[in-house]
């Protein structure tokens, strides 16, 4: 911040958010007149440019989007960036939600989702409490056309799936910290990390020795951007402060701060040849959660399905 204030002789202040819904509230609250830029993942952004909240952003005002990863600057080839032609946001950084084991208890690391369900690991498996995201493992791990949009056909086996995953599960959690503490409080195996390898760092801060791996059905993954407000007053200033984070430092530091990636590091190996899924708008975030309230409750099947 203070750097990019420096260069170009302004003021930035900085407005922290904890949740989509507190994000939503901030932006909407005065018509986005509030805010010239914000940083929103891909599924969310998509209400944001139905309500013609932000606007478009013209590449040739982000130099800095040459420095970035091939997979990022493909912006046509990520769901929910471009509509009709119109570039509405830039990657910024991202987390793809992988499989956290401690090297102790499991031998090689895991290359399938299959693994939160293997009975060896019964009651040391550690998993989020989410419906949407719970459901689109389910889907995953079946093999369903989309994790993120789920047919009428497809709800009962993916409720079967979800409460065989209870059964096998030690504990749920919402929060990273909360899942490293359950992690070992529960001396778990295996845990679904929803928060990537921000989790894994936590988890070895913490002492823990643990190793991390994507599994081959592909990894749910979420992409933040950044977006320009309809109601910035300097667009020219707002993209200069887009382009300013994609420069090495402010991106260097969302791996060694945060334990997020970054669209402009270099890819590993690993990275290089595993499929991440973007996460998209769900069929009925509504309906996953009513329906994972039940599951979690331990209602069977029928009881879960029913209307």
């Amino acid at each position: 911040v203070r750097s990019f204030e420096q260069k170009h002789g302004s003021r930035v202040e900085v407005t922290l958010i904890d949740s989509d819904l507190d994000l939503w509230t901030k932006i909407t609250a005065n018509s986005a007149q509030d805010f010239d830029v914000f940083a929103v993942n891909t599924a969310e952004l998509q209400r944001y440019i139905r309500k013609g909240l932000v606007v478009g952003i013209a590449a040739d005002s982000i130099p800095n989007l040459a420095r970035q990863r091939p997979r990022f600057r493909d912006l046509a080839a990520i769901p929910g960036i471009v509509r009709n032609g119109t570039v509405y946001a830039i990657p910024y950084t991202y987390s793809e939600m992988g499989l956290i084991y401690d090297r102790q208890r499991v031998a090689s690391a895991p290359d399938s989702i299959e693994a939160l369900w293997d009975q060896r690991y019964h009651g040391e498996v550690v998993a989020y409490n989410g419906g949407t995201h719970n459901f689109s493992l389910a889907a995953l791990s079946l093999g369903l056309k989309s994790p993120f949009h789920l047919d009428d056909k497809d709800w009962p086996r993916a409720v079967d799936r979800l409460i065989a995953l209870r059964r096998n599960v030690t504990g749920f959690y919402t929060r990273p910290d909360e899942s490293v503490g359950l992690f070992k409080r529960r001396k778990a195996a295996l845990m679904f990390a929803n928060y990537g390898k921000q989790q894994l760092q936590l988890c070895k801060a913490a002492g823990l020795d643990v190793g991390y791996a994507l599994p081959r059905e592909g990894a749910l993954a979420w992409l933040d951007c950044w977006v320009v407000t309809r109601g910035a007053r300097n667009p020219k200033l707002a993209a200069a402060w887009i382009d300013h984070l994609l420069e090495d430092a402010p991106s260097q530091a969302l791996v060694t701060r945060q334990g997020l990636g970054s669209t402009t590091s270099a890819e590993s190996a690993e990275e290089a040849g595993e499929k991440l899924r973007w996460l998209q708008p769900v069929e009925s975030e509504e309906h996953r959660n009513q329906l994972w309230g039940r599951i979690l409750s331990g209602d069977r099947a029928s009881k879960v399905l029913a209307s």
